[in-house]
């Protein structure tokens, strides 16, 4: 492992035992108080924390580092907060959104997990990080709960204290491999040279063998290179190495994938038959713009993704608050993944604090609500969502992925189009994906 990025948190099973809440110690812990009368600290995840019926969150995410950024994601949170508290707030409670940049760093993410807490936010929604081993301990001995991450690590798929929205990276790979088998010749796969990058080949691989091709060739890069020429040029000798099959390239390099199109744009030559796919995170509507549009690399490739195209109608609700409460702020972008996956999980958050009425809002009656059966719907943008601990993945270390469902689309003109209408299901294939 030497010389290489220690991500950790990744596509690695394991089973954790679910921790005691902080609510569940709440009534001994008023008890004590009230016959000590001082000493004690705040219950964390206590509504407001003053009694003001405010009910606090936070939302992080990178920004302003070398590798991934979502700036949108908190600044969406924010956005979401002045809309819903505009409208009298969520069952007449106030919206108090906490921000944290995550900065891609492991101590960061410590720390904003440790700022929750302080804060006594009752929940962490729709946030961006690798490093689930450096803030899930934090929040699952504080109770708070996980909603909406991006999907990025294992530990959102087992945590018992997580209610993913999406099937994260093992649902996008499964589902653009399977699509591949289809399409394509050989396939290759580039990919950081990092240990969350080392999870991606068998997700990938599960698509392709399932449809009955070979695995992909493995390429391993530098997640924050300027170039990658020598990956392209390696690429395309395995793509065009069969006359009459001409293969198809994966780059997987997150906020890198535009700088390795701009290595392949200037290699392809007249390999026009050689196409490129990959999952969306990597590629979005503004990343297929700046690339020059219809006239730039994208053009043609296929592009997973968990929810429906950026110009579906189902996402008009989502527009609206941008364009209330956020109308020219240009970290968000209405076709970004992150933000997509903030505004569901607010739309979770929501209908939690909601199906409570009167009822306390604290982090424990929260995650109590969603482990109870609770089933929240986002308009079409997902299935019906309902988290429990053993579900249908829990045999390939994925108990919490409850959202297996992926849709394909595809560069047309320049526009990231639906290529195949409605969701397809990856659960059985990532069922029997070798992990």
């Amino acid at each position: 492992m030497t010389g290489r990025r220690q991500t950790r948190s990744t596509f690695l099973p394991r089973l954790l035992t679910r921790p005691v809440r902080a609510g569940a110690l709440t009534t001994g812990v008023l008890v004590a108080c009230a016959s000590l009368a001082t000493g004690c600290g705040i219950v964390p995840g206590a509504t407001g924390g003053s009694g003001d019926d405010t009910i606090t969150v936070m939302t992080w995410a990178p920004e302003d580092t070398d590798a991934t950024n979502k700036p949108g994601m908190p600044a969406f949170a924010e956005a979401y907060a002045r809309w819903v508290n505009s409208r009298g707030g969520i069952n007449g409670r106030r919206l108090n959104v906490l921000t944290c940049n995550e900065q891609n760093d492991t101590v960061a993410a410590a720390r904003c997990a440790r700022r929750a807490v302080d804060e006594r936010a009752v929940a962490v929604v729709g946030s961006y990080s690798q490093y689930a081993d450096s803030f899930l301990p934090t929040l699952e001995a504080a109770g708070i709960p996980y909603i909406g991450g991006y999907g990025i690590t294992n530990d959102e798929f087992t945590s018992p204290l997580s209610y993913p929205v999406n099937g994260g990276q093992p649902a996008l790979l499964a589902g653009l491999g399977r699509t591949l088998a289809d399409l394509c010749g050989p396939v290759t796969l580039v990919r950081p040279d990092t240990i969350v990058g080392d999870q991606l080949p068998p997700l990938l691989d599960s698509g392709l063998t399932a449809g009955g091709h070979a695995p992909a060739g493995d390429q391993r890069a530098a997640e924050a290179a300027t170039a990658y020429d020598s990956q392209v040029g390696r690429a395309l000798e395995r793509a065009t190495a069969e006359p009459g099959e001409e293969g198809c390239v994966v780059p997987a390099l997150g906020d890198r994938t535009g700088t390795f199109m701009d290595s392949f744009r200037r290699a392809r030559g007249d390999r026009s038959g050689v196409r490129t796919a990959t999952v969306l995170g990597s590629v979005d509507q503004s990343t297929v713009d700046a690339s020059g549009g219809g006239s730039g690399p994208y053009e043609g490739s296929y592009v997973t993704g968990w929810y429906p195209a950026a110009g579906d109608a189902a996402w008009d609700p989502m527009r609206k608050v941008i364009k209330e409460e956020a109308f020219g702020d240009n970290r968000i972008d209405a076709a970004d993944a992150g933000v997509q996956t903030t505004w569901i999980a607010y739309t979770v958050f929501r209908q939690t604090v909601e199906s409570l009425g009167d009822g306390e809002v604290t982090a424990d009656t929260v995650s109590g609500a969603l482990d109870g059966g609770l089933e929240v719907t986002t308009g079409g943008l997902t299935p019906t969502l309902r988290w429990k601990f053993q579900d249908e993945l829990a045999a390939v270390g994925f108990p919490r992925l409850v959202n297996a469902h992926v849709t394909l689309q595809v560069v047309e003109k320049g526009r990231l189009v639906a290529a195949r209408k409605g969701f397809t299901d990856v659960t059985k294939t990532l069922r029997h994906a070798d992990l």
